[in-house]
């Protein structure tokens, strides 16, 4: 493993852009996971590191959102029951079955994400005022998240986007909510999925600490900014990472 201060620094730097890409939008470990390879870690054990990061990042973006008043509390339970749910049905999925089946999915749903965004606004980015669901109520919505647990189970990456959608698209939270929400799942998925990793020796804590310290402060700023944006500024940012996403998955 290379140690070089080069490295090093350009691993807390990418941290930080990706925090704030996490915390906004989603895709940030597009960007993480490539440096961690460049270190000399193998796939698996950079994934593994990776989410060291992620789970400090998302401490810090709920804390945040929570602090600014942005997180519906009352709405994290009824959230977070069938999204776990889906996580465990993932996990199982990911002891058998290879990740490639899953890329087509998520380049799809981003691609279309893209496309609502850019031709259907409010679909994506509901009104002020509008009215928030409970997955209790909408059954959509409920399958749609247990379907982001499956998927944020298997692989993770990405799942920011898929949860977006859902949350926003189907429980009409407004962007800056439907991120704290998301930021909440993204927790706790990582909080199984880490555990698994440590079990399977795939986390390197050097490596992942400080990329953590790059992606927590990146989640502080971002959720500051997060909060004065307006919906519109965060929906074209969102629409911006959906391309870059898409484009660098077709790349890979």
């Amino acid at each position: 493993m290379d140690y070089s201060f080069p490295l090093l620094s350009l691993l807390c730097l990418t941290g930080f852009i990706a925090g704030g890409i996490n915390t906004l939008a989603g895709g940030g470990s597009n960007l993480t996971l490539p440096v961690l390879m460049m270190l000399g870690l193998p796939a698996d054990v950079a994934n593994g590191t990776n989410r060291v990061a992620i789970l400090l990042e998302g401490v810090v973006g709920v804390a945040g959102y929570d602090r600014h008043r942005t997180l519906d509390r009352p709405a994290v339970i009824p959230i977070l029951i069938p999204a776990l749910l889906g996580g465990f049905v993932g996990a199982i999925a990911a002891a058998l079955l290879p990740t490639l089946y899953l890329k087509p999915v998520l380049l799809g749903t981003i691609l279309t994400m893209s496309l609502i965004i850019l031709l259907k606004p409010d679909v994506i980015a509901p009104l002020e005022g509008t009215a928030v669901l409970s997955p209790a109520d909408n059954s959509r919505a409920w399958w749609g998240l247990f379907g982001a647990g499956v998927y944020g189970g298997f692989v993770q990456a990405g799942v920011g986007f898929i949860l977006l959608g859902v949350i926003a698209g189907s429980l009409r939270y407004d962007l800056l909510r439907a991120n704290a929400l998301k930021m909440t799942c993204a927790l706790a998925f990582t909080s199984v999925a880490i555990v698994i990793f440590i079990l399977f020796d795939q986390v390197r804590w050097i490596p992942g600490l400080i990329l953590a310290v790059g992606t927590m402060a990146g989640a502080h700023v971002a959720v500051k900014v997060a909060v004065k944006a307006s919906q519109n500024s965060i929906k074209w940012f969102l629409f911006v990472m959906t391309l870059m996403a898409v484009t660098g998955g077709f790349l890979i």
